[in-house]
């Protein structure tokens, strides 16, 4: 079930090649009248002048129920999933993570960065906060997020599904849909029209 269609890497090449990016693509879809654009405004780039493009993988958090001194003191088993997200994707996927849209608490940091670079992922977009601004910068990874915050995930988020339909800055977001972002923004094209959108 793991196994979810991608766009032929060429195409997303000759994408990635455009100017203008998203707000072509957004353009496209209004013309489809799909709304899948998110504005920079509301999903920041941590590193301003990156572009990517790529299908998503996606995960969804829900909020913990312990506090996070109750889960210290228990010692339990932190619930995060970003891990497990990566293991599933290929190089070259976009991690989109739904957090809740909760900008002060963060759903990844340095760590997290470390390891979607490793799997040579195109970027992650985080509909949350991250922390550990400086390491995503010096590993000059790709992440779109609405915060920024020194506060951890850890024992605020629980992970509800992986790869299952999450909703990012208000737009739904599926497995195998196409990921694009730049400065300007995100957008989201629906898998069945990425060929469509493409040869626009």
């Amino acid at each position: 079930t793991w196994q979810i269609p991608r766009p032929p890497k060429n195409l997303i090449q000759e994408l990635l090649s455009y100017d203008g990016l998203t707000p072509t693509i957004s353009d496209v879809l209004d013309s489809l009248g799909i709304s899948g654009a998110i504005p920079g405004s509301i999903l920041k780039p941590v590193i301003p002048g990156k572009k990517i493009a790529g299908p998503a993988i996606t995960l969804k958090y829900i909020p913990e129920e312990i506090t996070p001194a109750q889960a210290f003191h228990e010692k339990a088993k932190a619930k995060l999933a970003d891990r497990d997200a990566y293991a599933l994707t290929e190089p070259g996927d976009v991690v989109v993570i739904d957090g809740g849209a909760k900008g002060e608490v963060s759903a990844m940091g340095g760590l997290s960065t470390l390891v979607a670079k490793k799997y040579g992922l195109a970027g992650n977009i985080v509909d949350c906060g991250v922390r550990d601004i400086q390491d995503i910068r010096n590993l000059d990874y790709p992440v779109w997020s609405r915060g920024q915050t020194p506060i951890s995930g850890k024992f605020r988020l629980a992970a509800w599904e992986i790869n299952g339909q999450v909703v990012c800055a208000g737009i739904p977001v599926s497995p195998g849909d196409l990921v694009v972002a730049d400065d300007s923004g995100v957008v989201i094209v629906p898998q069945r029209f990425i060929k469509q959108v493409i040869q626009q």
